[in-house]
Protein backbone atom coordinates (compact mmCIF):
# COMPACT_ATOMS: atom_id res chain seq x y z
CA UNK A 1 0.00 0.00 0.00
CA UNK A 2 1.21 3.46 -0.52
CA UNK A 3 -0.06 5.62 1.98
CA UNK A 4 -0.40 8.73 -0.50
CA UNK A 5 -3.25 7.32 -1.42
CA UNK A 6 -4.62 7.08 2.04
CA UNK A 7 -8.08 8.86 2.79
CA UNK A 8 -7.73 10.30 5.91
CA UNK A 9 -11.58 10.12 6.37
CA UNK A 10 -10.93 6.69 6.82
CA UNK A 11 -9.26 7.38 10.48
CA UNK A 12 -12.04 9.25 11.79
CA UNK A 13 -14.16 7.67 14.43
CA UNK A 14 -16.39 9.57 17.08
CA UNK A 15 -14.76 10.84 19.90
CA UNK A 16 -17.08 12.20 22.40
CA UNK A 17 -16.01 15.50 24.56
CA UNK A 18 -16.62 14.08 27.86
CA UNK A 19 -14.01 11.13 27.14
CA UNK A 20 -11.60 13.67 26.45
CA UNK A 21 -9.41 13.23 29.73
CA UNK A 22 -8.95 17.04 31.32
CA UNK A 23 -6.58 16.06 33.82
CA UNK A 24 -4.79 12.64 34.82
CA UNK A 25 -5.63 10.30 37.37
CA UNK A 26 -4.27 10.95 40.81
CA UNK A 27 -1.89 7.82 40.97
CA UNK A 28 -0.16 7.85 37.51
CA UNK A 29 0.42 4.01 37.26
CA UNK A 30 -3.65 3.52 38.25
CA UNK A 31 -4.67 3.79 34.96
CA UNK A 32 -6.64 1.24 32.60
CA UNK A 33 -4.22 -0.65 30.22
CA UNK A 34 -5.84 -2.46 27.04
CA UNK A 35 -3.36 -4.83 26.21
CA UNK A 36 -4.17 -6.07 22.08
CA UNK A 37 -2.38 -8.02 18.94
CA UNK A 38 -5.48 -6.97 16.47
CA UNK A 39 -6.96 -10.50 17.57
CA UNK A 40 -7.63 -10.62 21.20
CA UNK A 41 -8.18 -7.39 23.24
CA UNK A 42 -7.69 -7.76 27.53
CA UNK A 43 -8.31 -5.16 30.30
CA UNK A 44 -5.64 -4.15 32.81
CA UNK A 45 -4.01 -2.02 34.83
CA UNK A 46 -0.64 -0.27 34.12
CA UNK A 47 0.76 -1.02 37.01
CA UNK A 48 0.07 -4.70 35.77
CA UNK A 49 2.93 -3.68 33.10
CA UNK A 50 5.84 -5.21 34.35
CA UNK A 51 4.09 -8.78 34.17
CA UNK A 52 2.66 -7.94 30.49
CA UNK A 53 5.98 -7.63 29.24
CA UNK A 54 8.04 -10.63 27.70
CA UNK A 55 11.91 -10.95 30.55
CA UNK A 56 14.07 -10.01 27.86
CA UNK A 57 12.36 -7.08 26.51
CA UNK A 58 14.36 -3.83 26.05
CA UNK A 59 12.11 -0.59 27.26
CA UNK A 60 12.83 2.35 25.05
CA UNK A 61 11.36 5.86 26.54
CA UNK A 62 11.89 9.11 25.39
CA UNK A 63 13.92 11.27 28.34
CA UNK A 64 12.77 15.12 26.89
CA UNK A 65 11.76 17.30 29.11
CA UNK A 66 8.15 20.21 28.50
CA UNK A 67 9.71 23.33 28.80
CA UNK A 68 7.49 26.38 29.82
CA UNK A 69 7.48 27.78 26.41
CA UNK A 70 4.56 30.12 26.62
CA UNK A 71 5.31 33.59 27.52
CA UNK A 72 2.35 36.29 27.82
CA UNK A 73 3.80 39.78 26.99
CA UNK A 74 0.50 42.82 27.85
CA UNK A 75 0.97 45.95 25.91
CA UNK A 76 0.45 49.23 27.14
CA UNK A 77 -2.53 49.34 25.46
CA UNK A 78 -3.65 46.31 27.08
CA UNK A 79 -3.31 43.84 24.69
CA UNK A 80 -2.03 40.28 25.63
CA UNK A 81 0.72 38.85 23.16
CA UNK A 82 1.79 35.38 23.67
CA UNK A 83 4.71 34.14 22.11
CA UNK A 84 4.68 30.41 21.86
CA UNK A 85 8.58 29.48 21.44
CA UNK A 86 9.32 25.75 19.47
CA UNK A 87 12.35 25.40 19.11
CA UNK A 88 15.96 27.73 19.14
CA UNK A 89 17.36 29.57 16.00
CA UNK A 90 20.46 31.20 17.21
CA UNK A 91 22.32 29.03 19.02
CA UNK A 92 20.30 26.48 17.00
CA UNK A 93 21.91 24.00 19.52
CA UNK A 94 19.13 23.73 22.50
CA UNK A 95 21.82 23.10 25.07
CA UNK A 96 23.34 26.17 24.23
CA UNK A 97 20.24 28.06 23.69
CA UNK A 98 19.07 27.55 27.21
CA UNK A 99 22.13 28.28 28.66
CA UNK A 100 22.46 31.72 26.54
CA UNK A 101 22.87 34.78 28.51
CA UNK A 102 22.12 38.06 27.03
CA UNK A 103 20.34 37.21 23.89
CA UNK A 104 18.80 34.32 21.58
CA UNK A 105 16.48 33.60 19.36
CA UNK A 106 13.72 31.22 18.70
CA UNK A 107 11.39 30.23 16.24
CA UNK A 108 7.86 30.97 17.68
CA UNK A 109 4.01 30.53 17.31
CA UNK A 110 2.66 34.57 17.88
CA UNK A 111 -0.89 34.64 19.29
CA UNK A 112 -2.83 38.08 18.64
CA UNK A 113 -0.16 39.18 16.25
CA UNK A 114 -2.54 41.70 14.59
CA UNK A 115 -2.08 43.90 17.94
CA UNK A 116 1.75 43.55 17.68
CA UNK A 117 2.47 45.37 14.82
CA UNK A 118 5.89 46.97 15.45
CA UNK A 119 8.39 47.80 18.32
CA UNK A 120 9.44 45.74 21.12
CA UNK A 121 7.11 43.93 23.94
CA UNK A 122 9.30 43.95 27.26
CA UNK A 123 8.54 42.61 30.68
CA UNK A 124 10.02 42.29 34.10
CA UNK A 125 11.15 38.97 35.06
CA UNK A 126 12.49 37.89 38.87
CA UNK A 127 14.17 34.89 38.10
CA UNK A 128 16.19 32.50 40.78
CA UNK A 129 19.30 34.38 39.43
CA UNK A 130 18.17 37.82 40.02
CA UNK A 131 15.88 40.52 38.10
CA UNK A 132 16.19 41.51 34.62
CA UNK A 133 14.05 43.10 31.73
CA UNK A 134 13.13 40.75 29.02
CA UNK A 135 12.62 42.29 25.46
CA UNK A 136 10.92 40.87 22.46
CA UNK A 137 11.88 41.74 19.19
CA UNK A 138 10.65 40.49 15.76
CA UNK A 139 13.72 39.59 13.49
CA UNK A 140 13.06 40.46 9.62
CA UNK A 141 13.12 36.83 8.53
CA UNK A 142 10.40 35.40 6.20
CA UNK A 143 7.43 33.88 8.22
CA UNK A 144 7.52 30.19 7.68
CA UNK A 145 5.03 27.56 5.87
CA UNK A 146 3.56 27.01 9.80
CA UNK A 147 3.29 30.41 10.21
CA UNK A 148 6.10 30.93 13.06
CA UNK A 149 8.25 33.23 12.75
CA UNK A 150 11.75 34.33 14.71
CA UNK A 151 11.32 36.02 17.67
CA UNK A 152 14.97 37.47 19.50
CA UNK A 153 14.64 37.94 23.18
CA UNK A 154 16.80 39.92 24.69
CA UNK A 155 17.77 40.62 28.55
CA UNK A 156 19.86 42.62 31.02
CA UNK A 157 21.45 40.53 33.52
CA UNK A 158 24.31 38.73 32.84
CA UNK A 159 23.91 36.24 35.54
CA UNK A 160 20.35 35.07 33.69
CA UNK A 161 20.47 32.74 31.34
CA UNK A 162 17.18 31.75 28.96
CA UNK A 163 16.08 28.83 30.89
CA UNK A 164 15.97 30.58 33.96
CA UNK A 165 13.52 33.35 32.23
CA UNK A 166 11.54 30.89 31.04
CA UNK A 167 11.24 28.79 34.29
CA UNK A 168 10.28 32.14 36.50
CA UNK A 169 7.31 33.56 33.59
CA UNK A 170 7.25 30.62 31.34
CA UNK A 171 3.90 28.22 31.08
CA UNK A 172 3.94 24.64 30.65
CA UNK A 173 2.31 24.60 26.62
CA UNK A 174 -0.50 21.91 27.55
CA UNK A 175 -2.69 20.35 24.58
CA UNK A 176 -5.26 22.56 22.83
CA UNK A 177 -7.78 19.76 22.52
CA UNK A 178 -7.72 19.83 26.27
CA UNK A 179 -9.66 23.38 26.22
CA UNK A 180 -8.97 24.99 29.71
CA UNK A 181 -5.47 27.50 30.64
CA UNK A 182 -2.18 25.79 31.96
CA UNK A 183 -2.85 25.20 35.77
CA UNK A 184 0.23 25.05 38.48
CA UNK A 185 -0.39 20.93 38.58
CA UNK A 186 0.07 20.58 35.00
CA UNK A 187 3.89 21.67 35.66
CA UNK A 188 4.09 18.37 37.25
CA UNK A 189 1.63 16.54 35.95
CA UNK A 190 2.40 17.20 31.98
CA UNK A 191 5.93 15.66 32.42
CA UNK A 192 7.45 12.24 32.88
CA UNK A 193 9.39 11.21 36.13
CA UNK A 194 12.48 10.64 34.12
CA UNK A 195 11.98 13.89 31.46
CA UNK A 196 15.60 15.55 32.21
CA UNK A 197 16.36 17.05 28.55
CA UNK A 198 14.78 19.91 27.99
CA UNK A 199 13.46 20.64 24.56
CA UNK A 200 9.88 19.60 24.09
CA UNK A 201 6.47 21.91 24.14
CA UNK A 202 4.73 18.59 24.65
CA UNK A 203 4.67 15.82 26.50
CA UNK A 204 5.29 12.28 25.49
CA UNK A 205 2.21 11.12 26.98
CA UNK A 206 2.56 7.62 27.14
CA UNK A 207 5.61 7.79 29.70
CA UNK A 208 3.18 10.20 31.77
CA UNK A 209 1.71 6.34 33.57
CA UNK A 210 5.44 5.55 34.44
CA UNK A 211 6.01 6.23 38.57
CA UNK A 212 9.23 5.19 39.87
CA UNK A 213 8.08 2.67 41.80
CA UNK A 214 6.94 0.74 38.79
CA UNK A 215 9.94 1.23 37.00
CA UNK A 216 11.49 -0.20 40.12
CA UNK A 217 8.82 -3.54 39.53
CA UNK A 218 10.37 -3.08 35.74
CA UNK A 219 13.86 -3.18 36.91
CA UNK A 220 13.53 -6.46 39.28
CA UNK A 221 12.11 -8.42 36.73
CA UNK A 222 14.78 -7.88 34.54
CA UNK A 223 13.45 -5.55 31.85
CA UNK A 224 16.64 -3.64 29.92
CA UNK A 225 15.48 0.61 30.26
CA UNK A 226 16.94 2.77 27.71
CA UNK A 227 16.81 6.24 26.93
CA UNK A 228 16.78 8.67 23.68
CA UNK A 229 15.94 11.71 23.15
CA UNK A 230 13.18 13.20 20.09
CA UNK A 231 12.00 16.91 21.39
CA UNK A 232 8.08 17.06 20.06
CA UNK A 233 7.10 19.62 18.50
CA UNK A 234 3.75 21.64 17.58
CA UNK A 235 3.28 19.71 14.99
CA UNK A 236 2.07 16.70 16.55
CA UNK A 237 -1.09 18.69 17.53
CA UNK A 238 -1.56 19.74 13.55
CA UNK A 239 -4.53 18.10 11.96
CA UNK A 240 -4.36 16.21 8.89
CA UNK A 241 -6.03 18.60 6.62
CA UNK A 242 -5.75 17.17 3.53
CA UNK A 243 -7.93 14.63 1.92
CA UNK A 244 -4.99 12.43 1.24
CA UNK A 245 -1.86 11.53 2.96
CA UNK A 246 0.48 12.52 -0.03
CA UNK A 247 -1.08 16.25 0.28
CA UNK A 248 0.12 16.28 4.15
CA UNK A 249 3.41 17.92 5.10
CA UNK A 250 4.73 16.07 7.95
CA UNK A 251 6.98 18.14 10.95
CA UNK A 252 10.13 17.86 11.40
CA UNK A 253 11.75 17.20 15.21
CA UNK A 254 14.84 16.52 16.47
CA UNK A 255 16.21 13.80 17.83
CA UNK A 256 19.45 12.67 19.37
CA UNK A 257 20.47 9.26 20.39
CA UNK A 258 24.04 7.71 22.13
CA UNK A 259 26.72 5.85 19.86
CA UNK A 260 26.34 3.40 22.53
CA UNK A 261 22.53 2.87 22.69
CA UNK A 262 22.86 2.40 19.14
CA UNK A 263 25.13 -0.46 19.09
CA UNK A 264 23.26 -1.84 21.82
CA UNK A 265 19.81 -1.79 20.05
CA UNK A 266 21.83 -3.28 16.56
CA UNK A 267 22.77 -6.21 19.21
CA UNK A 268 19.49 -6.47 20.20
CA UNK A 269 17.99 -6.37 16.57
CA UNK A 270 15.81 -9.18 16.02
CA UNK A 271 17.27 -11.00 18.69
CA UNK A 272 15.18 -9.48 21.65
CA UNK A 273 11.67 -7.66 21.67
CA UNK A 274 11.98 -3.65 21.49
CA UNK A 275 9.41 -2.17 23.00
CA UNK A 276 8.84 1.61 22.49
CA UNK A 277 6.83 3.99 25.11
CA UNK A 278 5.28 6.42 23.19
CA UNK A 279 5.15 7.37 19.24
CA UNK A 280 7.84 9.88 19.81
CA UNK A 281 10.34 6.30 20.88
CA UNK A 282 8.58 4.84 18.06
CA UNK A 283 9.60 7.88 15.70
CA UNK A 284 13.04 7.99 16.43
CA UNK A 285 14.04 4.29 16.67
CA UNK A 286 12.38 3.64 13.12
CA UNK A 287 13.94 7.00 11.70
CA UNK A 288 17.25 5.35 12.88
CA UNK A 289 16.75 2.03 10.44
CA UNK A 290 16.41 4.62 7.55
CA UNK A 291 19.27 7.16 8.50
CA UNK A 292 21.74 4.01 8.94
CA UNK A 293 20.50 3.17 5.28
CA UNK A 294 21.40 6.48 4.16
CA UNK A 295 24.15 6.72 5.68
CA UNK A 296 25.52 3.38 4.31
CA UNK A 297 24.23 4.51 0.61
CA UNK A 298 25.86 7.98 1.34
CA UNK A 299 23.16 9.94 0.98
CA UNK A 300 22.62 11.03 4.60
CA UNK A 301 22.31 15.31 4.63
CA UNK A 302 21.12 15.38 8.28
CA UNK A 303 17.52 15.05 7.94
CA UNK A 304 15.04 12.20 7.37
CA UNK A 305 12.72 13.43 4.69
CA UNK A 306 8.64 12.47 5.17
CA UNK A 307 8.74 9.20 1.97
CA UNK A 308 12.19 8.06 2.61
CA UNK A 309 10.69 4.18 3.78
CA UNK A 310 8.16 4.16 0.69
CA UNK A 311 10.26 5.51 -2.20
CA UNK A 312 13.05 2.95 -1.63
CA UNK A 313 11.78 -0.33 -1.01
CA UNK A 314 14.77 -2.16 -1.14
CA UNK A 315 14.92 -4.56 2.20
CA UNK A 316 19.34 -3.87 2.91
CA UNK A 317 20.49 -3.68 4.61
CA UNK A 318 18.55 -5.46 7.89
CA UNK A 319 18.33 -3.62 11.26
CA UNK A 320 21.40 -4.57 13.04
CA UNK A 321 23.43 -3.76 9.43
CA UNK A 322 21.74 -0.38 9.05
CA UNK A 323 22.39 0.53 13.03
CA UNK A 324 25.86 -0.35 12.46
CA UNK A 325 26.58 1.86 9.74
CA UNK A 326 25.55 4.40 11.95
CA UNK A 327 27.64 2.92 14.79
CA UNK A 328 30.53 3.17 11.85
CA UNK A 329 30.08 6.81 10.88
CA UNK A 330 30.04 8.73 14.37
CA UNK A 331 33.29 6.66 15.09
CA UNK A 332 34.76 7.92 11.66
CA UNK A 333 33.45 11.01 13.04
CA UNK A 334 34.88 10.41 16.70
CA UNK A 335 30.88 11.57 18.06
CA UNK A 336 29.52 10.13 20.66
CA UNK A 337 25.94 11.28 19.82
CA UNK A 338 23.89 10.65 17.18
CA UNK A 339 21.64 13.92 16.30
CA UNK A 340 19.10 14.43 13.62
CA UNK A 341 16.10 15.82 12.24
CA UNK A 342 13.07 13.45 11.41
CA UNK A 343 10.25 13.53 9.08
CA UNK A 344 8.82 10.69 8.47
CA UNK A 345 5.62 9.71 8.80
CA UNK A 346 4.83 6.46 9.69
CA UNK A 347 1.39 5.25 8.05
CA UNK A 348 -0.65 1.94 6.98
CA UNK A 349 2.18 0.59 4.59
CA UNK A 350 5.25 1.35 6.42
CA UNK A 351 6.92 -1.81 7.62
CA UNK A 352 8.62 -1.55 11.36
CA UNK A 353 12.26 -2.46 11.49
CA UNK A 354 13.13 -2.06 14.83
CA UNK A 355 9.96 -1.78 17.18
CA UNK A 356 8.45 -4.97 18.19
CA UNK A 357 5.62 -3.82 20.83
CA UNK A 358 4.11 -0.13 21.47
CA UNK A 359 2.77 1.64 24.45
CA UNK A 360 1.14 4.39 23.85
CA UNK A 361 -2.25 5.95 24.39
CA UNK A 362 -5.50 6.70 22.40
CA UNK A 363 -5.12 9.09 19.74
CA UNK A 364 -7.30 12.29 18.13
CA UNK A 365 -9.58 11.24 15.21
CA UNK A 366 -8.16 11.76 11.53
CA UNK A 367 -4.26 12.22 13.39
CA UNK A 368 -1.09 11.17 12.04
CA UNK A 369 -0.62 9.42 15.30
CA UNK A 370 -3.53 7.31 14.78
CA UNK A 371 -1.90 6.23 11.38
CA UNK A 372 1.30 4.93 12.98
CA UNK A 373 -1.00 2.72 15.43
CA UNK A 374 -2.66 1.56 12.13
CA UNK A 375 0.84 0.43 10.42
CA UNK A 376 1.33 -1.42 13.63
CA UNK A 377 -1.66 -3.03 14.62
CA UNK A 378 -3.77 -2.89 11.36
CA UNK A 379 -7.39 -2.60 10.70
CA UNK A 380 -8.19 -4.11 13.90
CA UNK A 381 -7.52 -0.32 15.62
CA UNK A 382 -11.16 0.55 15.02
CA UNK A 383 -12.68 -2.53 16.95
CA UNK A 384 -10.28 -1.80 19.89
CA UNK A 385 -10.98 1.68 19.67
CA UNK A 386 -14.79 1.47 19.91
CA UNK A 387 -14.30 -1.32 22.99
CA UNK A 388 -12.14 1.15 24.63
CA UNK A 389 -15.02 3.56 24.29
CA UNK A 390 -17.67 1.48 25.10
CA UNK A 391 -15.24 0.29 28.32
CA UNK A 392 -15.33 3.37 29.64
CA UNK A 393 -12.07 4.32 28.90
CA UNK A 394 -10.25 7.78 29.09
CA UNK A 395 -8.65 9.22 25.83
CA UNK A 396 -5.97 11.52 24.41
CA UNK A 397 -2.90 13.16 26.86
CA UNK A 398 -4.33 12.59 30.09
CA UNK A 399 -5.92 9.24 29.16
CA UNK A 400 -5.78 5.80 29.50
CA UNK A 401 -2.95 3.36 27.51
CA UNK A 402 -2.70 0.65 24.94
CA UNK A 403 -0.16 -2.15 25.27
CA UNK A 404 0.21 -3.32 21.37
CA UNK A 405 1.99 -6.47 20.42
CA UNK A 406 2.12 -7.27 16.41
CA UNK A 407 -0.61 -9.14 14.66
CA UNK A 408 -0.63 -12.43 14.65
CA UNK A 409 0.48 -13.63 11.06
Amino acid sequence: MNPRQITIDAYNYPLPDERIARHPLAQRDACKLLVSDGTSTADHIFNELPALLPSDAMLVYNNTRVINARLRFSKSTGALIEIFCLEPHTPADYEQAFASTGRCSWQCLVGNSKKWKEGELTMDVDTRAGHTTLLARRLPLPVAADRSQSIEFVWDNPDVCFTDIIAAVGEIPIPPYLNRRSEASDSTDYQTVYSHIDGSVAAPTAGLHFTPALLEAIDRRGIERRELTLHVGAGTFRPVKSERIGEHDMHSEFIAVSRTFISDLADAAGQRPVVAVGTTSVRTLESLYHIGRLIASGKWNGELPQWTPYDDTDSTPDAAEALRAIVAWLDSRADDTLMARTRIIIAPGYTYRIVSAIITNFHQPQSTLLLLVSAFIGDAWRDIYTHALDSGYRFLSYGDACLFFPPQQ
